[in-house]
């Protein structure tokens, strides 16, 4: 068996270091058939902008969409785009700019929105199992899927009993499983302050350890033709990609 489907999220800081990326991506890492583009409000370049660049090399690309920047009487970003079958729905960050509108819509109220106005979309949501108690996660889970999400996209995952688990929790959905190198003591911290994640206690931040890591939740995938997503974070393309085709063949 192998991975339904595969995805690489680049950031779009430019349409031509995106350009780059994805030529990259394409080049390094042939089994990959999907990208997922943030949007990040730092970049003037939209994450449903950004897709319509990278069509032409990957059919499949799935923008993230932020539910606090859409205006309650505002399009939905994306509905009328041409060649747009999937979105992505996050809650979103408040911008370190204040001078920088949002809104306080829920995730579920975004996911409604697009259901009803763009039923030709594949919507997922997000599932994050370390900023808060299980439980509440998975009652978020349940929330979203009543609003209409069909699947899911995971934070990052670092631990296999954590991602057993998860597995478990899960169960019959639509999941991209996320996996990203943690390198150094610096991206670390980060991870452990930004996102709460408990690493466990055999971790190691190597580049090594990591594409090992990977590689073992890829092949674990690939038993059940499942879904993962790849987010190379301050690693070069060509060192953390090529070595993750051994667990693919």
């Amino acid at each position: 068996m192998s991975l339904s489907r595969l995805s690489v999220e680049l950031i779009p800081r430019s349409p031509e270091h995106l350009l780059e990326d994805v030529a990259q991506v394409k080049a390094l890492l042939p089994a990959a058939d999907t990208l997922n583009i943030p949007d990040l409000r730092r970049f003037a370049l939209r994450s449903y902008q950004a897709t319509d660049l990278v069509r032409p090399l990957f059919a499949q690309a799935i923008p993230h969409i932020r539910a606090i920047d859409i205006a309650p009487d505002a399009p939905l970003p994306g509905a009328e785009q041409e060649g747009l079958s999937e979105v992505l729905i996050i809650h979103g960050d408040p911008p370190p700019d204040l001078s920088y509108r949002t809104y306080p819509n829920s995730t579920e109220t975004i996911i409604r929105r697009y259901r009803k106005e763009a039923p030709h979309l594949k919507v997922y949501a997000a599932f994050d199992p370390y900023r808060r108690a299980p439980w509440q996660e998975l009652e978020d889970v349940a929330r979203k899927k009543e609003a209409g999400a069909q699947g899911f996209f995971t934070q990052p995952v670092f631990d296999l009993k954590l991602f057993d688990l998860c597995q478990e929790w899960l169960e019959g959905e639509t999941v991209f499983w996320g996996l990203s190198p943690v390198i150094g003591p610096r991206s670390r911290s980060y991870w452990e302050t930004t996102n709460r994640v408990i690493f466990p206690n055999n971790f190691i931040p190597t580049l090594e350890e990591n594409i090992r890591f990977a590689q073992a939740v890829l092949r674990t995938l690939s038993q059940t033709e499942g879904r993962a997503y790849l987010m190379p974070l301050r690693v070069k393309l060509e060192n953390y990609l090529p070595p993750l085709l051994e667990a693919l063949n």
